[in-house]
């Protein structure tokens, strides 16, 4: 009897020792495991959503001011696409040319193949001009492409004094 007692006991506590499966811990680890899965499948559509639908403007271009009665004045002007975000850029750029000179300074969206729109200011300072009066174009303005994307024109093209600019820039 004291042999079955023992024997009793020592079953037990091998019994009472042995590893339990925790309900909390299985939880968790579940909870875990789905997090993991939407980090990924959330990480690959915003990387899909950050991919432009358009060709990458980045870099430095051609920036161009002429009106019927000046030269052509020719300055540069750098697009830097914004992390994470699609077809979007920080644009900023300048002519100058003697007292001459036009300021570009915002943000582009690039809607169409044949569209831009630029939030921002253009200031500009022209000789031929009110003799040089700056006059500034603020707010949204559409540049529009009529060669295949070699060339932008602002379609706002009357200026201050009720001329016609054409600011252009080339890629």
């Amino acid at each position: 009897m004291k042999k079955n007692l023992i024997l009793a006991i020592a079953g037990m506590l091998a019994f009472s020792c042995a590893k339990k499966n925790n309900p909390k811990t299985e939880s968790i680890s579940t909870v875990d495991s789905i997090n993991a899965e939407r980090t990924k499948i959330n990480d690959s559509i915003k990387a899909l959503n950050s991919k432009n639908r358009f060709k990458d403007f980045s870099g430095s271009h051609k920036f161009v001011y002429q009106n019927d009665s000046s030269p052509k004045y020719s300055g540069s002007v750098n697009f830097t696409k914004i992390e994470g975000e699609r077809d979007n850029y920080n644009v900023s750029g300048n002519i100058k040319s003697g007292e001459n000179s036009v300021n570009l300074k915002g943000f582009v969206q690039v809607v169409t193949a044949k569209h831009m729109n630029f939030t921002g200011e253009i200031t500009q300072s022209i000789s031929d001009n009110d003799n040089g009066k700056s006059y500034t174009r603020k707010g949204t303005k559409t540049f529009m492409s009529k060669d295949g994307g070699k060339t932008y024109r602002l379609q706002d093209m009357i200026n201050g004094s009720g001329f016609v600019d054409y600011i252009d820039i080339h890629f």
